[in-house]
């Protein structure tokens, strides 16, 4: 059951970028969303839509152009250093490659303690370094490896090296970015289930950014489905799964693989057309151009979420059209 007081909150966030001749790519445009403490809320998207870029502004690592992001009610946008260094410790970020958010001249346990040392988190360095030693058992690696370097270790070693540098502060929310797409299969099963019992051991809020539809229905108690900067569809995961409702969130789902051939449709279902270029945008759903939906309706202003159906949200002209009709018949 939802709380009253989502722990994470953004109203009409924007992230625009300038471009060439003075031109704006809207990366992030208008973006409502609340998380609630202790669960995981999965955004997914094709490359581009903007999903690590709205989980960096959330985090203010990037800053946000317009709107607000809430945080246990405080509105962190517009806070200065000193007080956003000491909400660091509680919003973390957990990033899509490894190696490259790691510093190579630093030993795993100096990787670990690095966040530890420069909060003050710990009266001495033996206490904390004490500490990188169990948050390494946390995260199942071996403390054999805590004087070795990232470059001689493997992409899941390393990947669990970046989960325990940011358990280190105890933090409540956690943005994972892409956390396991740079690896195996069968290391993703590892990196996923580990993510999860951490996440119910410790009671952290996460919200997974991923392209992976079959990742996301594994570990996200809710998804949220981005096209081009704007939210199209919200729901809980399993009837997102059941009755998609956007034509996009539609194509995406009939685009994960079958593994039982004798399941696999006759027709494979593609999406047509281009995709619309995200620098100065018109009105209108950003779906329109590869929608076989399409109407005069969906290109003359921006669709609204609607609540289609009970906690699913939709940002489309049909389930709109229907609940207008609907209601003139009551």
């Amino acid at each position: 059951m939802q709380q009253d007081t989502p722990l994470i909150e953004t109203r009409q966030l924007k992230k625009l970028f300038k471009v060439g001749g003075g031109a704006m790519l809207h990366a992030v445009d208008g973006i409502d969303l609340k998380i609630y403490e202790g669960e995981t809320i999965g955004v997914v998207g094709e490359s581009g839509c903007g999903k690590s870029t709205l989980g960096r502004s959330i985090l203010r690592l990037i800053e946000p152009t317009s709107g607000e992001v809430l945080y246990n009610g405080q509105n962190i946008v517009g806070l200065g250093s000193r007080q956003m260094r000491a909400l660091r410790k509680e919003l973390q970020i957990i990033f899509q490659d490894p190696y490259a958010s790691i510093d190579p001249r630093k030993s795993v346990i100096e990787v670990i303690a690095e966040y530890m040392l420069i909060h003050k988190m710990h009266k001495s360095r033996t206490e904390t370094y004490a500490r990188a030693a169990e948050l390494m058992d946390l995260v199942g690696l071996a403390r054999r490896y805590a004087n070795s370097y990232p470059h001689e270790l493997d992409g899941g070693r390393r990947q669990r090296i970046g989960i325990a540098r940011a358990l280190s502060l105890n933090p409540r929310f956690i943005v994972c970015d892409e956390p396991v797409s740079a690896l195996d299969v069968s290391i993703q099963a590892q990196i996923l289930n580990l993510l999860m019992d951490l996440g119910e051991e410790l009671h952290l809020t996460y919200m997974f950014v991923t392209h992976d539809l079959s990742v996301v229905k594994h570990i996200s108690s809710r998804i949220m489905v981005m096209y081009l900067g704007r939210c199209v569809e919200l729901a809980d995961s399993d009837e997102l799964f059941a009755h998609p409702l956007h034509p996009y969130t539609k194509a995406l789902l009939a685009a994960i693989p079958e593994p039982d051939l004798a399941k696999r449709d006759v027709d494979f279902v593609t999406i047509r057309g281009e995709v619309s270029s995200p620098i100065n945008v018109k009105p209108g759903c950003r779906f329109a151009g590869r929608c076989d939906f399409c109407t005069e309706a969906c290109t003359q202003a921006d669709i609204p979420l609607i609540e289609a159906e009970p906690n699913h949200l939709v940002a489309c002209t049909l389930h709109r059209q229907a609940q207008e009709a609907g209601k003139e018949r009551t």
